[in-house]
């Protein structure tokens, strides 16, 4: 088995992928069946059903197509969330709105939480885990991603909590009620300018969908809705918390001020770079 391994990595190490050898080790024990661990110290023989199926993925990875599509699956807070080319793939930068979310929550476990382009769900799911009283609705534009997040909700057993429905920010589009009021309302949206998606590495540009990652000249288009949006939804003292790109925070923060909420902090990712912009309401 081990054999196979390394020549697979070295034709992913061909083709740029830092990665090659750990993704090989994933994909040979994805399509064995079997642990990492046994993958990488295994002496089985494979049959001619896993090494075809091995042989398969490893050609769509030096395709850079994302590992996670591959193994159809990603760890997010903890958590495994199923994630498809119709999902953006979780980051853990994310992880930060999910914190920020749950420090709020704390102190009003009963919150009514609102996640604008909820993707695979990680974010709205992962508040639902760690926040047994929040009710949470996650909305997302795409059909397909909505299905994604409805099976992520019933594998973490929280459907019963977290209502997945499709809407363009605000916008139902699902024919239901409107979007009523919510303590906390969070985001991880589409904040690349268009021109940077050329720049972008293969597994990003390629794979993951655009109406995930665009958001128009300067990035900013989807934070302009969710400003504009957010002061009718947030109930009193009620608080925004949206992720944004590499020297975003600055414009989102005024974005935000300039709809009438209130910046109560900018925090910070492991690397130093601002990351998660948090906003009070103070609507009476």
């Amino acid at each position: 088995m081990w054999l196979k391994i390394d020549e697979a990595a070295r034709r992913l190490a061909a083709c740029g992928i830092e990665s090659a050898r750990l993704d090989a080790q994933l994909l040979m024990a994805a399509a064995a069946g079997v642990t990492r661990e046994a993958a990488v110290t295994g002496s089985n023989e494979l049959s001619p059903a896993t090494l075809d199926n091995f042989e398969t993925m490893i050609a769509r990875r030096e395709k850079r197509e994302p590992i996670a599509y591959l193994l159809g699956h990603k760890e997010f807070y903890s958590l495994d969330f199923e994630v498809s080319p119709a999902v953006l793939i979780p980051r853990p930068e994310s992880e930060i709105v999910v914190d920020a979310a749950l420090k709020f929550i704390a102190g009003a476990p009963d919150a009514r939480v609102l996640d604008i382009g909820t993707g695979s769900g990680a974010i709205a799911i992962a508040i639902a885990v760690n926040a047994p009283r929040a009710r949470v609705t996650a909305v997302d534009i795409s059909a397909d991603a909505i299905a994604v997040a409805s099976r992520n909700a019933r594998r973490h057993k929280v459907e019963d909590r977290a209502t997945i429905r499709r809407a363009d920010c605000f916008e139902i589009l699902d024919g239901g009620p409107a979007l009523g009021s919510f303590d906390v309302i969070v985001s991880n949206p589409p904040y690349l300018d268009d021109a940077e998606i050329a720049a972008l590495e293969p597994e990003v540009r390629g794979f993951e969908p655009r109406v995930a990652l665009s958001a128009g000249a300067g990035g900013l288009d989807i934070f302009r809705r969710i400003a504009a949006g957010a002061p009718r939804h947030l109930a009193s003292d009620g608080e925004l918390i949206v992720e944004v790109a590499a020297g975003q925070a600055a414009a989102v923060a005024k974005l935000v001020e300039e709809a009438g909420l209130q910046v109560v902090s900018v925090i910070n990712d492991l690397t130093g770079h601002p990351r998660v912009v948090r906003a009070r309401s103070s609507r009476a």
